[in-house]
């Protein structure tokens, strides 16, 4: 390595890019020089000959070198907070949120140490002419422990899409929620985990992957059943008056969503029902409340839905990326002008996140008024389309000419670039922490718990620059210890659980980190596995993650017993060559299902004297049963299962990689009216497994 390729590196390392790391088999990889240059050059820091190396270097320096207070100064309940040096003693003061002194004194020369009030939450901390937020957290995160009554539920996963019920016109939606939750409930769940609800993109509908939105900010108004606003009634004359009853009954029946007919027609009832809505004087009251409380944030959004169905309309563009340049800028004057010349539009929006809000709420309302302990589990996915409404709403936070992904491992061999922005780590220190905590804020606003996706990213994120391949990135550095203070904190003003997924390649410790954090991690059955690649028994799962038969990314346990994964990766083609995959699976089946027979699950399925192993079933739904069973019985505080495990449904609800012409992912619609999901004798023989085994002892 010549020296200018070891400053660069060096570069790197001082910008929070990892050179030098370890890939899914624990073997060592070192990051190539136009990688780091591509990424450093998207951080501001461009260094493509000696010049630039050094001038990115002092522009590194001088940045770290300041000695102001941070916007948000982070630190634990109880403890000491480090504050930058002076040469003079100062004065020091800090207030709580109602503005009450609850400290000060005196900070004598060469003291940098201040003592921080014992109760978590927020604060304004005041030294000389100078002051900061401060937030102060608690040792670990609200957890299942501190739900009083239960403490080893078990709950129901489900991809909100895919729910149905009478009417619903072909897509699933929160009245199919609420059904559901209510249904699991009596079978004595205490949650139910639904895939993320953020914000897509009203005028593209055919973009509907729920982990590529366009704002975790805000929420999907698809999700909103028109008929809870207006009556069923209404809302069927509000169909006739469009043609709209034969269309709304041929997508109710349909096997697959059909997201651009679905999403027109509950669109267009929407908007009948905007239309109307001043009639009603006490609504209106109340949702002009909504839009003051939400403010900027909320009005960038309305503003980013109409400008982006405008451009979408007469341009054909998609991302803001290629509107003119001077709708860029959310704060600039063609913005604003936009605006009031489409007030309609952006109120129209506006009112669409009021409905899906009030929606969202009541339907976390009704999975406490069943006797769900928990209630609802929203997911926060691991970023947003960078031609969407955060991105365009919050530069100054987001990173720019990066993609999130994932370098290759055991879920993709060949890696993975999600298309997807996120915040900057530098982002994150110059706004004081605003854009994540708005986002966490966003998330358990109506939940009882928030699973977080590719929780990995608190710590690093495989980042790839534009135009390489998902291989050619590099992992960069952000600051976990901060984003899990502030996690915790946010969990207990919300009393609601933190999940995290942790699959994939994993940071030594880092499951360890989390754990002490109070941040459950997962466990699939899939994955638990000892060096013979045998099952491992549950009493060995750990006791400090949830636990699951599957993912939406992964097999169902049907689907992985008959090998229906197996033709489909064939047909995607993510099969890896040279491997007989089949047969390596009638070798696997054989480890299940003696896993199962030796924890007892199996029997569960399948009547048997105890003393006889009883033979591999050759249908999928016995050994689901005993598949739920088996997992039911690990130490894992929470256990929740995919709604297509305990109906035993063979396909899954996504494949990673391929496009929708080769695999319907997030267009599965379940078999059963989400009322009745689980009144089938397989579903049944599920829920009794996972009430006998959570049962407290």
């Amino acid at each position: 390595m010549n020296d200018f390729d070891a400053g660069v590196a060096a570069l790197a390392e001082a910008a929070g890019i990892d050179v030098h790391w370890r890939d899914a088999n624990d073997q060592p990889q070192v990051v190539a020089l136009p990688t780091l240059q591509a990424v450093l050059a998207a951080f501001g820091l461009p260094c493509g000959d000696p010049y630039e190396l050094e001038a990115s270097f002092a522009r590194l320096q001088q940045t770290r070198a300041a000695h102001a207070l941070p916007v948000l100064a982070v630190s634990d309940a109880g403890g000491r907070l480090a504050v930058p040096g002076s040469g003079a003693a100062r004065r020091w003061r800090i207030e709580d949120e109602q503005g009450a002194v609850v400290g000060e004194g005196r900070l004598e020369a060469g003291e940098h140490q201040l003592p921080m009030p014992a109760r978590p939450g927020y604060y304004r901390l005041l030294l000389d002419e100078e002051s900061c937020q401060l937030a102060l957290a608690p040792p670990r995160a609200f957890g299942v422990a501190d739900i009083a009554g239960r403490r080893r539920p078990w709950g129901m996963a489900t991809q909100l899409a895919s729910l149905r019920r009478p009417n619903d016109g072909g897509l699933g939606d929160f009245t199919a929620l609420e059904m559901a939750a209510r249904a699991a409930a009596a079978q004595g769940a205490d949650a139910i985990t639904i895939s993320p609800i953020h914000a897509l993109f009203a005028a593209e509908p055919e973009r509907y992957s729920p982990y590529a939105p366009s704002s975790r900010l805000f929420l999907n108004p698809l999700y909103v059943d028109p008929a809870t606003i207006c009556g069923v009634d209404t809302l069927r004359r509000l169909a006739d008056a469009h043609n709209l009853r034969q269309e709304l009954a041929e997508l109710e029946w349909l096997e697959l969503i059909d997201w651009p007919r679905a999403a027109h027609a509950r669109m267009t009832l929407l908007r009948e029902l905007f239309q109307g809505f001043s009639i009603d004087s006490a609504h209106n009251r109340e949702f002009q409340a909504f839009r003051d409380a939400h403010g900027e944030p909320l009005e960038r959004h309305a503003r980013f839905e109409a400008l982006h169905g405008y451009f979408r309309a007469h341009h054909g563009t998609s991302g803001w990326q290629a509107w003119p340049a001077a709708y860029h800028d959310p704060a600039s004057p063609a913005v604003a002008e936009f605006a009031r010349q489409h007030v309609t539009d952006v109120t129209f929006h506006a009112f669409l996140q009021w409905l899906a809000t009030r929606a969202l709420a009541a339907t976390q309302r009704a999975t406490r008024e069943a006797g769900m302990g928990i209630g609802l589990i929203t997911d926060l996915a691991v970023g947003s389309d960078a031609g969407g409404s955060q991105a365009w709403s919050h530069q100054d936070e987001m990173l720019r000419g990066l993609s999130i992904g994932a370098p290759p491992d055991l879920l993709n061999r060949n890696g993975q670039d999600w298309g997807l922005t996120t915040f900057s780590p530098l982002g994150l220190e110059r706004s004081g922490f605003a854009g994540y905590l708005a986002m966490l804020r966003a998330a358990l606003a109506h939940a009882g718990g928030v699973r977080i996706d590719h929780v990995l990213g608190l710590k690093r994120l495989w980042l790839v620059p534009h135009g390489a391949g998902a291989t050619e990135g590099a992992y960069v550095r952000y600051p976990l210890d901060s984003l899990l203070r502030l996690l915790a904190l946010e969990s207990h003003r919300a009393r609601a659980i933190v999940v995290g997924e942790d699959l994939g390649t994993v940071p030594a410790d880092f499951r360890e980190r989390i754990a002490e954090a109070g941040v459950l991690g997962i466990r699939v059955l899939w994955f638990e596995r000892a060096q013979d690649r045998g099952f491992i028994a549950p009493q060995y799962w750990s006791p400090a993650a949830m636990a699951t038969t599957s993912t939406h990314d992964v097999p169902t346990v049907a689907g992985w017993w008959s090998g229906r994964d197996i033709e489909w990766r064939a047909r995607a083609g993510l099969a890896e060559p040279g491997v007989d995959e089949t047969a390596e699976r009638a070798v696997d089946r054989g480890r299940l299902w003696r896993a199962l027979c030796a924890s007892g699950a199996a029997a569960v399925a399948v009547e048997a004297p105890d003393e006889h192993r009883p033979p591999p079933p050759e249908d999928g739904a016995t050994v689901a049963i005993a598949a739920v069973a088996h997992v039911a019985r690990t130490p894992a505080p929470l256990v929740v299962i995919p709604a297509e495990d305990l109906l035993a449904v063979p396909e899954q609800p996504n494949l990673p990689g391929p496009t929708d012409a080769v695999h319907p992912n997030w267009r599965r619609r379940l078999p059963e009216s989400a009322a009745k999901l689980l009144d089938g004798s397989v579903a049944q023989a599920c829920c009794r497994a996972l009430e006998e085994a959570r049962r407290p002892a």
